[in-house]
């Protein structure tokens, strides 16, 4: 038999190598292979029969890296698919279902010796011990009096080697060594919970979802969870994975950010108190060590319950019953890096494949599951009310037009009005969430006099100042600068400060409520490891009385004293040239409003915005997805855009912009001449953000009913052409991401 394998490297080559008869390869498995007068690494494929004649002596496999397979039929099934499907190269999907600390042979497991006492030892023995030999005496009663008789040599003293070895040699003890997890939330205290009464709704839901794990023998569709914000998803979650871990079948969970893995992992450990062991964790933040570790507790069925960000999609769980996707609209489940796969999608596919259930939660489904419902694709579970059957909180918007007026054409960050709930939630000993994605203390520096906006060098975006670093900062790249004291064009001292962000909010609240205790959640807050964790632990013990932040305090969090939510410039992401604009500001407003009222008291959620009437805001006022997706669908239909077209974007990018911009118009020509109908393509554009990392940047959007005729005409056309060394050409299958 011949196995065809990738050799690991950037090379992405793939050759096949003749298996010696004593050597059981198959595809997934990790094999040593010769190339030239070296020895390299690789992953088969698959195993092919030989070829009935061949001129040429095939090398054979040297040797197996792990005696099993450490990809499953399934996953390379998976792996095959997203390369055709997103135009990916097999070697960048691979490199994503086995992560480095996998694949290379630099991480091992961690070991320790450990000294066991032997069983019933002599007592005269021991008794010789105490005048010839103190030190060994001590040792051997030390162990004989611990639980199952055994230490780790590193507790019994310095020096000790010599000791353990006589022990050893006289057949008292015995010398091993054990591995040891390098656990990532080893330091989590676990306090156990029992499941909740479910109401009439969530029992429905769990009932479906328990009939389809007890018939996956059949195709399964897959369970859209469209349940309001507050309306115990989570418990569902919960219930549906031990009817999952009672038929002894593992489960999946992804959430759709590094910073949501932690409490979703001590939800389901509360859960699994008896099982903490077996829930693993998987996402891009853990070391290598950690990673390694899980991997293999995870590939060996040791864990049974999986949690993790979207890679976590490719673990090789055993026995598959369960994936739950939480969050399900997020558009971070899209990576946008090579290869560009959707995280979700990938999921519905493999629980395909498996077969197993799978359950896509949201309070504000993507418009491409809710498509998926009215197609009969999906089945969906409806959860309209809250689960402690409190009312959905109040939603005010504010018209900040009229507010400007007020203050004599000064920008008002915050209303009369919010300023007054803030005041009187203090007064009853409640808490706030604030609410702007924009992190920094104003969104650029501006001379009022000549117009000059000072701008990133490498990027086409102004840069954005942060006062506690006293620094200019781009958000797109990193570059930092310092802060001018005067304009650098006309030398105006006037430059003034525009907008405003997080750090100004935070300045604005000292002033206004110098009694109140504040914390800030964003990007900058949040460099130090574990902060995020530290500051909600003191929101919920209600040390802090109002939490200032962007989208990372948007969804996700459980806070009963919290019954005031202001959401402040809720137009931030409504006007940027993005046919999901509008949906993601829906989303967004209806997420952060669900913060307010979970507990007994009340909510209300204050809205500050300029465009009031937009249907976004007013749909989301009224907590009416249905509403807001037939208006938004309407329109997408109209157009023919997803999710009534698979959409697609070709990128070129270079240093030179009438290079990057060239080569795209000659790739446009190209894809131009036998353009397979039902295609619908576009001009050659720059894209919205023109200059990224000092490069140029390009772009051709392409629009499909049909996603598979789409890619391969693009990738047929992509391997025909040559392009210039210092121009890149990428293209995003399904693209979430136009700028």
């Amino acid at each position: 038999m011949i196995a065809r394998v990738l050799i690991d490297g950037p090379s992405e080559l793939v050759f096949d190598y003749a298996i010696p008869p004593d050597l059981p390869v198959e595809a997934g498995c990790r094999v040593r292979i010769p190339i030239r007068q070296k020895t390299s690494s690789g992953t088969v494929l698959s195993v092919i029969p030989p070829p009935e004649q061949s001129q040429f002596a095939m090398r054979e496999v040297q040797s197996l890296i792990e005696p099993e397979p450490l990809i499953t039929p399934i996953l390379l099934k998976v792996a095959r698919w997203i390369s055709d499907y997103y135009g990916s190269s097999i070697e960048s999907v691979i490199r994503s279902i086995l992560p480095e600390a996998v694949r290379t042979e630099d991480n091992s497991a961690k070991t320790r010796r450990i000294a066991t006492a032997c069983e019933n030892p002599d007592p005269a023995e021991i008794e010789k011990l105490v005048k010839r030999a103190p030190r060994q005496h001590a040792i051997l009663t030390l162990l004989l009096a611990t639980e199952n008789r055994t230490l780790p040599t590193t507790d019994l003293g310095e020096g000790s080697a010599a000791t353990l070895k006589s022990l050893a040699t006289k057949g008292l003890i015995k010398i091993s060594t054990e591995e040891i997890r390098r656990n990532p939330e080893a330091a989590e205290e676990i306090i156990p919970s029992t499941p909740l009464t479910l109401n009439n709704q969530q029992q429905e839901a769990f009932e479906a979802i328990n009939a389809s794990l007890a018939n996956l023998s059949e195709p399964q569709p897959p369970f859209l969870l469209l349940g309001v914000t507050g309306s115990g998803k989570t418990e569902v979650y919960l219930q549906s994975a031990q009817a999952a871990l009672d038929l002894d079948k593992t489960v999946l969970v992804l959430v759709p950010e590094i910073a949501l893995t932690p409490q979703t992992v001590r939800r389901f450990k509360a859960r699994f108190s008896h099982l903490t062991d077996q829930v693993a964790v998987l996402h891009s933040n853990l070391s290598q060590g950690e990673r390694f570790d899980e991997w293999h507790r995870i590939r060996k069925g040791t864990a049974r319950i999986v949690i993790g960000a979207r890679s976590a999609v490719f673990a090789p769980l055993p026995d598959l019953g369960l994936i739950i996707i939480d969050e399900e609209h997020e558009s971070t489940y899209k990576q946008e890096n090579i290869p560009r796969y959707q995280a979700r999608d990938v999921a519905v596919l493999r629980a395909a494949f498996e077969p197993c259930a799978i359950v896509l939660g949201s309070a504000t489904p993507s418009l491409e599951s809710w498509q998926n419902t009215l197609s009969g694709k999906y089945k969906v579970l409806r959860l309209d009310k809250r689960a402690d059957a409190h009312s959905m909180p109040l939603v005010r918007v504010i018209d900040m037009r009229l507010e400007k007026q007020k203050q004599k054409g000064q920008v008002a960050i915050l209303s009369d009005r919010l300023r007054t709930a803030l005041e009187q939630r203090l007064e009853k000993g409640e808490q706030s969430i604030l609410f702007l994605n924009r992190r920094g203390f104003a969104r650029s520096l501006q001379c009022h006099s000549c117009g000059y906006v000072c701008e990133c060098p490498h990027c086409a975006v102004a840069l954005t100042y942060h006062r506690t670093d006293e620094r200019l900062v781009c958000h797109v790249c990193g570059h930092q600068s310092i802060v001018p004291r005067k304009c650098p064009e006309c030398k105006n001292p006037g430059i003034a400060f525009q907008g405003y962000g997080t750090q100004k909010v935070e300045e604005v609240l000292q002033k206004v409520l110098p009694e109140a205790r504040f914390a800030r959640i964003d990007a900058d807050a949040m460099r130090r490891k574990n902060a995020l964790k530290d500051i909600l632990k003191k929101f919920k013990s209600n040390k802090i009385d109002i939490l200032i932040g962007t989208q990372m305090i948007a969804k996700g969090l459980h806070f009963p004293n919290v019954t005031l939510v202001g959401i402040l410039n809720a137009d931030l992401g409504l006007h940027i040239p993005d046919f999901r604009a509008g949906e993601r500001t829906f989303q967004l407003i209806t997420q952060v409003a669900g913060r307010a009222g979970r507990g007994e008291l009340e909510g209300e959620v204050i809205v500050q915005t300029y465009t009031p009437h937009s249907p976004s805001i007013q749909f989301a006022r009224k907590h009416d997805f249905d509403g807001y997706a037939e208006q938004e669908m309407e329109m997408r239909r109209q157009f023919s855009f997803p999710p009534f077209a698979h959409c697609g974007v070709l990128t070129a990018r270079s240093t030179h912009e009438r290079r990057a911009e060239f080569t795209l118009q000659t790739l446009h020509l190209r894809l131009k001449e036998n353009l397979p109908p039902g295609i619908t393509l576009g001009e050659v554009l720059p894209s919205p953000l023109i200059r990224s990392h000092d490069q140029f940047r390009f772009q051709i959007t392409l629009r499909s009913h049909k996603a598979r005729p789409l890619s391969k005409h693009v990738q047929a056309i992509l391997q025909k052409t040559s392009l210039p060394e210092d121009v890149i050409v990428v293209f995003d299958m399904d693209a979430y991401n136009f700028s």
